[in-house]
């Protein structure tokens, strides 16, 4: 098997998650060499979350290697967990250096999920799944997070082929190896900050130099569309109760309330069809944070639905 391009792999569902671990099979088969490092444990709406001061047990999990039944003579594969938090998991991988703990692969791309539940609207600032493909932009490294965006079932086999179509495409624009890693270059780097330059390649830039990620969420059921949609709104309601014991409270909201607003993710998702939606990485007044023309440029999709720009 001649090998594919090698990728980058973490989580929030952690380690033992059965989204990662589809993941990891479709991907390994495909030829894709996979440096893996996800929490130990499951770490769901953790955010940016950063366990500091703290030592994290780093485990490594062949062991997972037979159990999901991958090629033993298939592309390199490593497999670790970390006992802390995804972005923990993000920073541990890329700061150690891949050579140190991940033998003969050079991640291109980093992929965080699958996650179990949607990463919509407001989501995607509470998840960790989003946080980690943040974490690793912030690092420089092109960045997708993805989701099962339903809990009614945990068929991670659901729009399989988006999934691959969308990360094949973004494989077209990252580099051989990211360019700016570990920002050496600092705010100084802005390749998509010529205005001159089309459209289409700043964006393209500014996905492959980490400014840009893209946040995709799979429906319950596939209608067979994709769509490349902004973000929606959605309001959690009946957030806390007391415990049983009356001692405290339980967060998790009892209601969830989707505003009507036509081709976002929230209404899109709903509607049966794969959301993608491109996300800055920066706070709005970073130096890096790319200009809102562009932002609403990467919002053009093609025939296909996907991102017009990820050719």
């Amino acid at each position: 098997m001649a090998w594919r391009e090698p990728l980058f792999l973490t989580n929030d569902d952690g380690i033992d998650a059965a989204g990662l671990h589809r993941l990891i099979q479709i991907l390994h088969a495909r030829g894709h060499p996979l440096a893996i490092l996800a929490p130990a444990q499951q770490q769901s709406a953790s955010a940016m979350r950063l366990s500091l001061k703290k030592e994290l047990r780093f485990t490594d999990r062949n062991d997972l290697i037979l159990s999901l039944d991958l090629d033993p003579n298939g592309p390199p594969i490593r497999i670790f967990s970390l006992d802390g938090s995804p972005c923990d998991c993000t920073i541990v991988a890329i700061d150690q250096g891949f050579e140190s703990w991940a033998q003969m692969i050079r991640p291109q791309l980093c992929i965080s999920g699958i996650n179990f539940g949607p990463n919509i609207s407001i989501d995607v600032i509470h998840s960790g799944t989003v946080s980690a493909a943040r974490e690793a932009a912030l690092y420089g490294m092109p960045a997708i997070a993805l989701s099962l965006g339903t809990y009614l079932h945990e068929d991670f086999s659901i729009a399989t082929e988006a999934i691959l179509e969308l990360i094949d495409r973004a494989l077209l624009v990252a580099n051989e190896e990211p360019t700016n890693l570990m920002r050496t270059r600092g705010s100084k780097h802005q390749p998509w900050g010529d205005e001159e330059m089309p459209m289409d390649e700043r964006l393209r830039e500014a996905f492959r130099s980490g400014d840009i990620i893209l946040n995709l969420n799979t429906p319950h059921e596939w209608s067979g569309l994709v769509e490349t949609v902004p973000l929606g709104a959605r309001w959690y309601h009946g957030a806390t109760k007391r415990s049983e014991n009356n001692l405290g409270f339980i967060v998790g909201a009892a209601s969830i309330e989707d505003e009507p607003l036509p081709r976002t993710d929230c209404s899109s998702l709903m509607a049966g069809n794969v959301v993608i939606s491109p996300l800055a990485t920066w706070p709005q007044t970073h130096p890096l944070n790319i200009p809102d023309s562009i932002l609403h440029a990467s919002l053009s999709e093609d025939a296909d639905g996907y991102p017009s720009w990820l050719c």
